[in-house]
């Protein structure tokens, strides 16, 4: 299937980028229960662990293959970063005529045939269960997605920063093709190859979200029902490498030169990273790693550059050739 995205001078102007802790912990839960999306997360998956008591039922309802999935789940974000507070109670402000009307579509569609006794208590009282699911999405967060935030969050501001220097070196004629390969322009519009419920989205002046995601892979997600902004959710580039275990020893001529760890440092940075998802990763202090980066990027090593209030740094050509993974810059 086949949606068109149909812009308008006002959308043109307004779109953005956003991450959302709350998108990336309900498509963390929906990779659990399918497992043609677990191939780059199996790491995870296996780790993955929640507490006794914590049902994960409703929200397999909840998913349907086909079907609607209910939007006030996962409001798109109204700034470039909202904590997962702030997500948690704007799902929880939802009106509940709003939430009710969502889960009738998504539990009384006659092509599942769900069970009364299923869909019951689901619908018997939409604020009631809007407040469940956040309390569940509350619960999955902390335990799914929260302890390895730090990697998340840095594989989504590199793929943001990324796609930020297309946008200025080229434009959004380039950057939303260039964005998934089911994305191109046709008549004027933007053509998405996915399921969409639609056959034609008209923003209407509220622009079009931008937002990467690490879980959403292989899919390519477009909302545009009302009430909610209309977002494109990509898979964000990199996820391939997101769990590979951090990188061995440094070559020893390197590390004799730079010392091991700012070796080790240099190695680890084949895609941008902040430092705190680089102390995670490599299992070191941040105030440490700070450190490090600072001097290796003040000798050419590495390149940095701000992405809101975080900063992402690179190896420069020079930094990727004593590393031995590219040609010398000379």
């Amino acid at each position: 299937m086949a949606g068109r995205v149909v812009f308008g001078r006002e959308d043109l102007m307004r779109c953005r980028f956003a991450v959302s802790p709350l998108w990336e912990t309900f498509a963390a839960v929906h990779t659990l229960f399918e497992p043609h999306r677990q191939g780059f997360h199996l790491p995870w998956v296996r780790a993955a662990r929640l507490p006794d008591g914590v049902d994960l039922e409703p929200f397999r309802l909840l998913l349907p293959r086909p079907g609607y999935v209910p939007d006030f789940l996962t409001p798109p974000p109204l700034g470039p970063l909202a904590s997962i507070e702030e997500e948690l109670d704007r799902l929880r402000a939802t009106p509940p005529a709003q939430v009710g009307a969502e889960l009738r579509a998504c539990l009384l569609d006659p092509r599942r045939n769900l069970p009364a006794s299923a869909t019951a208590p689901l619908l018997a009282d939409a604020a009631a269960t809007r407040d469940a699911m956040a309390g569940l999405l509350g619960a999955c967060w902390e335990h799914l997605v929260r302890p390895h935030w730090p990697r998340l969050r840095a594989l989504l501001d590199a793929d943001i920063a990324d796609r930020s220097r297309t946008l200025a070196e080229h434009g959004l004629e380039r950057l939303l093709p260039a964005l998934d390969g089911r994305l191109s322009w046709e008549r004027g519009a933007l053509r998405v190859d996915s399921a969409a419920a639609f056959d034609e989205l008209r923003p209407d002046g509220r622009g079009l979200l931008l937002m990467p995601s690490a879980f959403v892979w292989p899919e390519l997600i477009l909302v545009g029902d009302e009430p909610w902004q209309p977002t494109l959710i990509y898979p964000a580039r990199g996820v391939g490498d997101l769990w590979s275990p951090p990188p061995g020893r440094p070559p020893e001529a390197l590390a004799a030169v730079l010392g091991r760890t700012r070796a080790r440092l240099l190695a680890a940075l084949s895609r941008p990273e902040t430092t705190t998802g680089l102390a995670a990763r490599l299992g070191l202090s941040p105030a440490g790693v700070s450190g490090h980066l600072t001097a290796l990027r003040d000798a050419g090593l590495l390149e940095s550059w701000r992405s809101g209030r975080r900063v992402l740094y690179a190896r420069s050509p020079l930094g990727t050739a004593l590393t031995g993974e590219g040609p010398d810059p000379a």
